[in-house]
């Protein structure tokens, strides 16, 4: 295979221009003395090489991002394809545990408890299962909001590189979602949906509402777990026992079996298919539900504490970075939307007057949250502003 001969003369071209260079370098001591022409077309060459790995705007983060761009390609891909499936999932496994509570629990409670424990199961547990589906079902179903993407006079903060529209304070892109969302927390794939301004509340509120529901079934199906996990262990040992125990060696000179009997009749208890998936449902359900109260309740925590400071968890990050860029000039960063704990508490949960911390908190509610998530200038938060 021979080489292009183009490629040979561009190469001939370069290595002339180049020792062409340095002679007129070397005469006259200064690379300014080139012509206007050489030197425009060495400045280029210069810049286009440079251009290459080099600009004023590239740092480490910068690098780490475009070296992880394929990586974050593919989790958004699997997460958008398996959205769908991890809804379903969470609809199955909290079907389970409420089949076992009305088929099992139930009628055992009815049964062997007192009236005033009754009313208290029943009450709480009902009151539960409502905010559970209730605040799912919502934050599933409601949009998080979106940045208009026709021209208006909403203030911006910057251009989002891939939708090319005006983006609002706290607005933030989704690469699940495809989009810009306002005061986006985060894509949550339990939901398929990203967590933004109009279902923050609900999600937050789900998270909550469920953790409560499995510490309550941890906590009260302690006894019944280790109940049942005892019941396991003999059905296991009786499965491998057999009807009788042979008896040989000293134990008929000993006295231990009667003359011509060689072998010791145990009872074994018998288990019905129904008693045996009655405590194996029980065990499903405590280590079920014990699992979710720690892994959901950590993420609950978390997200409890970032409410508290007036942030989410994208601007957690972005608040660090700041933090840290004024304190190397000496300064103090502010959170802008941190109005205080209460305050903050206040416009989350929409809390203007004493009775909706009934009625939108401890209540189902489908309120709106407070301002369209476009400008944040506008609460009119005082320390004075809802007294509790």
């Amino acid at each position: 295979m021979q080489p292009c001969p183009t490629f040979l003369l561009a190469l001939l071209r370069w290595v002339r221009f180049c020792l062409w260079s340095r002679r007129w370098r070397c005469s006259n001591g200064n690379p300014s003395r080139l012509p206007l022409c050489a030197r425009q077309r060495w400045a280029y060459l210069r810049l286009m090489v440079r251009s290459l790995y080099y600009n004023s705007l590239t740092s480490s983060d910068v690098i780490m991002d475009s070296l992880m761009e394929p990586i974050f390609w593919m989790v958004d891909l699997l997460t958008r394809w398996f959205g769908p499936v991890f809804v379903c999932l969470v609809v199955v496994l909290t079907s389970s545990i409420l089949l076992i509570a009305y088929l099992g629990l139930l009628p055992m409670v009815l049964s062997t408890y007192s009236v005033p424990w009754i009313a208290w199961h029943l009450g709480y547990g009902h009151w539960n299962i409502v905010m559970i589906v209730f605040h799912y079902y919502k934050a599933i179903k409601t949009a998080p909001g979106y940045p208009p993407k026709v021209k208006n006079d909403t203030p911006f903060v910057s251009v989002c590189k891939k939708c090319i529209i005006p983006k609002p304070a706290r607005t933030h892109h989704c690469g699940i979602c495809n989009t810009c969302i306002l005061r986006m927390d985060h894509h949550c794939p339990w939901l398929n949906n990203c967590v933004g301004h109009f279902n923050h509340r609900y999600f937050f509120c789900f998270c909550v509402s469920l953790t409560i529901g499995c510490v309550y079934c941890s906590i009260s199906g302690r006894n019944l777990f280790l109940d049942a996990y005892s019941a396991i262990e003999r059905f296991k040992h009786t499965d491998l026992e057999k009807s009788g125990v042979p008896v040989t060696g000293m134990g008929i000179l000993i006295g231990i079996l009667p003359p011509g009997q060689s072998t010791y009749q145990t009872p074994t208890p018998v288990y019905t298919f129904r008693e045996k998936m009655f405590h194996k449902s029980i065990i499903y359900m405590w280590v079920l539900t014990s699992t979710v109260a720690v892994a959901l309740g950590g993420l609950t925590i978390w997200h409890a504490v970032l409410i508290s400071r007036g942030e989410t968890s994208i601007e957690r990050h972005i608040n660090n970075k700041e933090t840290e860029r004024h304190a190397k000039r000496g300064k103090v960063y502010k959170n802008p939307f941190d109005y205080g704990r209460l305050n903050n508490w206040k416009v989350f949960l929409g809390v203007e007057k004493r009775s909706h911390w009934l009625t939108r908190v401890l209540l189902p509610s489908g309120h709106a949250p407070y301002g369209n998530g476009l400008t944040w200038e506008v609460y009119p938060i005082r320390k004075d502003m809802m007294p509790v």
